[in-house]
């Protein structure tokens, strides 16, 4: 089991790390935390990506008083009929709890690049009973959403992990309708108790940095949760 995690963590950091240089908007460096893979965005080393072996982690007993996740969800603001994303969704962690508060009518998109994480999250929800939650194969560049119909898209502890940052904001700033919100709920970098290590985290000065270059506005940052930041940001209203 540890030997085939650790193969699939290095076919991860491959991909991850394929067309570094492709874009203007990274950089690699020789020198870097082993725990990133040495490409940087706006200043900020990228982290290795989980892969689906990993999923018992997301299940955790202890991440319920860690992350206080029904708290997190509450203060999303959510309304029923509401359509909205869970960005690296992994097994339906967070994806089931939005559900329950968007309601019959709403939607929840599960987003994931591995199809053994949707594949889980299927099972997940089935369990459940939780019918709204569509799965959805997305890319490393593209969440392959629809284009200006989502109300709220949120990315917990995941944005960091992302190997093309710059691809992928741009397609969920496309897939906000005009005043959508997205959601980065990441470890807080600004706090050395937080039990996480350094590139797993991220500060809100670094969030809304990379929040502005594609676009998107900066409007609340919440201090509800024991470990991480809850940082609003939304696609400009139409003038």
């Amino acid at each position: 089991m540890i030997q085939h995690f650790l193969r699939l963590t290095l076919v991860l950091a491959i991909l991850q790390t394929a067309s570094a240089v492709d874009s203007p908007h990274y950089e690699t460096r020789s020198a870097h935390d082993p725990n990133g893979i040495g490409k940087f965005y706006q200043g900020r080393e990228i982290a290795h990506v989980m892969g689906h072996l990993g999923a018992d982690w997301l299940e955790r007993p202890e991440r319920a008083e860690e992350e206080k996740p029904d708290l997190m969800v509450n203060a999303l603001g959510l309304r029923p009929k509401d359509r909205v994303a869970d960005i690296g969704a992994g097994t339906g962690y967070i994806s089931w709890r939005m559900a329950t508060k968007v309601g019959t009518n709403g939607v929840v998109y599960a987003v994931e690049i591995q199809q053994e994480m949707l594949d889980l999250l299927g099972k997940n929800m089935s369990s459940r009973g939780v019918h709204i939650v569509k799965p959805v194969l997305g890319t490393i560049t593209d969440p392959k959403l629809p284009a200006d119909t989502i109300d709220l898209v949120i990315m917990v502890d995941v944005y960091h992990e992302f190997s093309h940052p710059y691809e992928m904001m741009k397609g969920i700033a496309k897939s906000l309708k005009p005043g959508g919100r997205v959601v980065f709920v990441e470890y807080r970098a600004e706090d050395p108790g937080v039990p996480i290590k350094a590139v797993h985290k991220m500060s809100e000065n670094q969030v809304k940095k990379e929040a502005a270059v594609v676009g998107l506005e900066w409007v609340e940052t919440k201090h509800v949760l024991p470990w991480q930041h809850m940082i609003f940001c939304r696609k400009p209203l139409l003038k």
